[in-house]
């Protein structure tokens, strides 16, 4: 028998080597928004006034519709479907109720100034739920299908839940998910999933009058650690973290600063990106400074990504920007020193909020504060990305989403 002949279950012989029989096999299907299907609501949502009123209640509100695709590992991505808003149906020994077997992303579509719907960046949110998906061993799919499928999401609910003329500033949140199905109990890869979108309001949380007040984590907690997963957006990111939360909101803080290791490394301000603005203590530069992402202790927010490029292209005049590690120390210091100019965090949730106050310990950290609203940089920026959410700037990270009527 030749190296390359394969031995049958009936004793016959395959002359072809194993690279064409892979060939030879039924490739599984690939996730393909070019095939979603439709069913539309007979019972349409009660849309709230505004957000506010949305968000008053214990339950998140979500638009008419949402969109699901089955995963399995032996046939693929299944024909995704756009259905009415409504509950999922897993086993209880599905494995993301056992083993954390979940990801997700965050994202808002804007009503513009010209009353066109965009996204921001969705393009940088599809790539990393890719990355937080083989993350915790979940499927593999084309960033450019998941994006595909969110758009075509807002195209249908877009008019009717942020409505034209509706409310200046108006915004929803996409929730991209997958989560493993496989109905087995046992610490293995999952064989089935799952992939839904949804659309609901989220609270306006960065108008908060007089900045965010941070308290330092515990010592005996941390977020995210080297070899752990701070980096990719998955569940088990944030249910730990809400201990720590609870005693920053007992102490009159509305977020945790995310401390790391016995130097107490600045890392995230609950679940946003955290940024200082100081001088530099040996040039007396002012710098813009954030933790880097090659530890891989913090998410490459793409808020924080988009205020960095901005930054670096409007002010390289008068900030250097500066990725590097930095210490709640030095922190201490510059603000001792008066060094400090101002803070603020930065995500999907919270936008860009200034910080006004960080606790650590039993020492208050204070950030100047020009406006209610924060230093002028932190104005500038928040600025800068919000015009181009809301189609003030002609800019190519504002996608523009063909509604249907």
């Amino acid at each position: 028998m030749s190296p390359s002949a394969t031995t049958l279950p009936t004793g016959l012989v395959s002359e072809k080597t194993p690279a064409e029989q892979k060939l030879a096999q039924p490739a599984v299907q690939g996730l393909d928004a070019s095939k979603l299907t439709y069913e539309f609501t007979s019972s349409p949502r009660p849309v709230p006034a505004d957000i506010a009123t949305a968000c008053a209640g214990s339950e998140s509100i979500c638009t008419d519709h949402m969109i699901t695709v089955a995963w399995n590992v032996e046939t693929g991505w299944a024909t995704p479907q756009l259905r009415p808003y409504g509950p999922l149906s897993i086993m209880p020994t599905a494995s993301v109720l056992h083993y954390a077997t979940e990801c997700f992303e965050g994202l808002k579509v804007y009503r513009g100034v010209d009353d066109k719907l965009r996204l921001f960046r969705p393009d940088c949110n599809a790539r990393r739920m890719l990355m937080s998906a083989l993350r915790i061993s979940l499927p593999s799919f084309e960033p450019a299908e998941l994006e595909k499928l969110i758009v075509a999401l807002m195209a249908v609910d877009g008019a009717r839940w942020l409505p034209s003329g509706g409310p200046p500033d108006a915004y929803l949140y996409l929730r991209p998910t997958m989560i493993g199905t496989h109905a087995q109990l046992g610490l293995q890869t999952p064989r089935d999933a799952l992939l839904f979108i949804t659309a609901s309001f989220l609270p306006r949380l960065d108008t908060i009058v007089g900045g965010l007040r941070l308290n330092t984590s515990p010592e005996d907690s941390v977020r995210a650690w080297a070899g752990g997963f701070g980096y990719a957006k998955v569940g088990a990111n944030y249910g730990p973290s809400l201990l720590a939360s609870n005693e920053a909101r007992a102490r009159g803080c509305q977020q945790v600063l995310w401390l790391y290791g016995s130097e107490g490394y600045c890392t995230e301000a609950g679940g946003s990106n955290f940024f200082v603005v100081w001088k530099n203590k040996e040039t007396g530069k002012t710098e813009l400074v954030t933790a880097p992402l090659d530890d891989r202790l913090i998410l490459d927010g793409v808020t924080r990504r988009s205020i960095l490029q901005l930054a670096r292209e409007r002010l390289s005049d008068e900030l250097d920007v500066v990725e590097r590690k930095y210490t709640m120390t030095e922190l201490q210091e510059a603000a001792a020193e008066g060094r400090l100019v101002e803070a603020f965090a930065a995500g999907t949730a919270y936008f860009v909020t200034a910080v006004s106050l960080i606790i650590h310990r039993d020492e208050d950290v204070l950030f100047p504060m020009e406006t209610e609203l924060g230093g002028k940089y932190t104005r500038y920026l928040k600025g800068s990305v919000s015009d181009i959410m809301y189609g003030r700037a002609d800019h190519e990270w504002g996608v523009v989403i063909k509604e249907t009527q």
